[in-house]
């Protein structure tokens, strides 16, 4: 492997951590982690100022974030063919995870306001699962650091 392709998954790697961290700050700091908190966050609080989010709000926030995972999984799964852990099932099982919890990180959002405010418990499990996984991913790119120079 040439030496400027494990540099750049480095790179890679390195921002990913810092999106992580601003991520999770954002997080906190605008929606929280705490029930009722991000509940007021999506269905609205009059006592606290807070509108209640709309189906089109909520769209608005969730179209960069699509295209933005969709980014992320993409390149993570191009990497993780030069790992020494491709055909490993729980890399799949890894990813699938990664996926699902992708998912319901961009789409609970509309359950909780159109369903039921019990979502909320699922959009903030699914964060923490997402969160938790993507630096896992990103040890596993160790293994493409090990492979000798060409």
């Amino acid at each position: 492997m040439h030496r400027a392709y494990k540099i750049s998954i480095l790179y890679f790697a390195l921002f990913t951590l810092l999106l992580l961290i601003s991520g999770y700050m954002i997080f906190e700091s605008k929606i929280g982690f705490g029930v009722q908190r991000a509940l007021a966050y999506y269905m609205g609080n009059k006592e606290l100022f807070i509108a209640a989010k709309t189906n089109g709000g909520i769209l608005k926030l969730v179209l960069p974030h699509i295209f933005g995972f969709a980014l992320l999984s993409m390149i993570i799964l191009h990497f993780l063919i030069f790992t020494k852990f491709r055909n490993r099932t729980f890399v799949k099982v890894l990813l699938y995870t990664i996926f699902i919890s992708q998912f319901f990180e961009i789409f609970t959002p509309f359950f909780v306001i159109n369903i039921s405010e019990i979502f909320i418990y699922l959009k903030i499990i699914s964060f923490f699962i997402f969160m938790g996984l993507i630096p896992i991913v990103l040890y596993l790119f160790d293994s493409i650091a090990q492979i000798k120079f060409r």
